[in-house]
């Protein structure tokens, strides 16, 4: 069992800004749109403040926690460019490609230097991620070789 905080605790791109997401996405082929405050993010599955996706484009307000951007990003990242340009809200069902998403963001968020993959785990157990484990840290580092050889396989960073 995770005691990470609440929810509301969570990092917002507007803690961090829009340039290093904008610059880590740009390195994969992926655009960051910025939406005004109080507009409707587009492409967002779950609504409210959770990021939006559309084709090759991750839409996200200063309000929307930094690992549902990442989240959503991983979640074009892990597909074939060729089925990437078709996606509209949802990426996929699969639970592979849902693994493989939730490892991805944690390895990118290492890449962020205001970020740090050490603070996205604790925040994805915040928002509420669960792992058979306990804890989204125990899945990464003891229960996840499927989704790293998901990643391996695609040629995706996997640390």
């Amino acid at each position: 069992m995770t005691t990470a905080g609440p929810a509301d605790a969570v990092l917002r791109v507007g803690d961090i800004g829009f340039d290093e997401p904008r610059t880590l996405l740009a390195h994969h082929g992926l655009a960051l749109v910025a939406v005004a405050d109080g507009e409707a993010i587009p492409g967002s599955y779950w609504g409210d403040t959770e990021a939006g996706i559309i084709g090759s484009t991750v839409y996200a307000r200063a309000d929307t926690p930094v690992h549902s951007l990442l989240h959503e990003a991983c979640h074009l990242l892990v597909l074939p460019e060729d089925k990437r340009a078709l996606v509209h809200t949802d990426a996929t069902d699969s639970v592979e490609e849902e693994d493989a998403t939730c490892y991805l963001q944690i390895v990118l968020a290492g890449h962020m230097p205001s970020v740090g993959s050490g603070r996205l785990m604790d925040d994805m157990d915040r928002w509420g991620y669960t792992y058979r484990l306990g804890s989204t840290r125990a899945w990464f580092e003891h229960d996840a070789p499927e989704a790293r050889a998901f990643l391996q396989a695609r040629g995706l960073p996997v640390g």
